[in-house]
């Protein structure tokens, strides 16, 4: 009962927040390019994970912006997760999201206008296509991030992990940083509409450069990733 009070009145103050962030970003990229906006991106979003009741924390090393690209490798827990990698990673970087995101009003312009790759889950092509375009994107240096569950867990544990990203890795030889997000599950997990007050933390593992995985098979390098995020979330 005090969890559906306090979500009555955080969901609207979270709202008028939201609204109010989008159109300052909305307004700004009209005159910069999104990569140079990430300082105001990250700002926008520890006031959004506030006006939602949570406390941003950084455990760990982020890694060095000049240093890159990365491929960021997190687990999918909640709404939260793409704010607390926007305000947690200190240099831009985009990655793929399902593509029915880009249907949903502000959210959708967002998303678009910060560089997303639409993906369709259901289509193996259009989704080979959407890892092609992030490839070649790392290829230009840009970062990117991908969740390997695919989609957020359900139970609050780690899921199976998908192939895809460590194609990617195998085929452009990115620097991949492990990443544990712990939280967002407690705070709005999938199944329950309401908020709980709490504490978003975000933990940067040690990179893993391609001279530390290229002469590992796929389902190795899926592994040693695997059991890297799960010890970075259960600390």
């Amino acid at each position: 009962m005090i969890r559906a009070i306090l979500s009555i009145f955080l969901w609207p103050l979270w709202a008028m927040m939201f609204l109010f962030g989008a159109l300052i970003y909305s307004i700004s990229i009209i005159f910069l390019p999104s990569h140079r906006l990430h300082p105001l991106a990250r700002v926008l979003t520890r006031l959004f994970m506030l006006f939602g009741g949570q406390w941003f924390r950084v455990r760990g090393k982020a890694p060095d912006p000049d240093k890159g690209p990365y491929l960021y490798l997190m687990n999918h827990e909640s709404l939260f997760d793409g704010f607390m990698m926007v305000a947690g990673i200190r240099h831009y970087f985009t990655g793929i999201g399902a593509v029915e995101q880009f249907s949903y009003p502000v959210w959708g312009y967002l998303v678009k206008k910060y560089g997303v790759i639409p993906i369709v889950r259901q289509k193996l092509k259009t989704a080979i296509t959407s890892l092609e375009k992030l490839e070649e994107a790392i290829k230009k240096g840009t970062s990117m991030m991908i969740a390997p569950e695919g989609t957020r867990t359900l139970t609050g544990k780690l899921g199976p992990f998908k192939k895809g990203p460590f194609h990617v890795a195998k085929n452009t030889g990115v620097t991949i940083v492990p990443v544990g997000l712990i939280g967002a599950y407690k705070a709005k997990n999938k199944n329950d509409w309401r908020i709980k007050p709490g504490i978003l933390t975000i933990v940067f593992g040690d990179p893993i450069i391609k001279e530390d995985y290229e002469n590992l098979s796929l389902d190795e390098l899926q592994e040693l990733v695997k059991e890297k995020i799960l010890k970075l979330i259960n600390q």
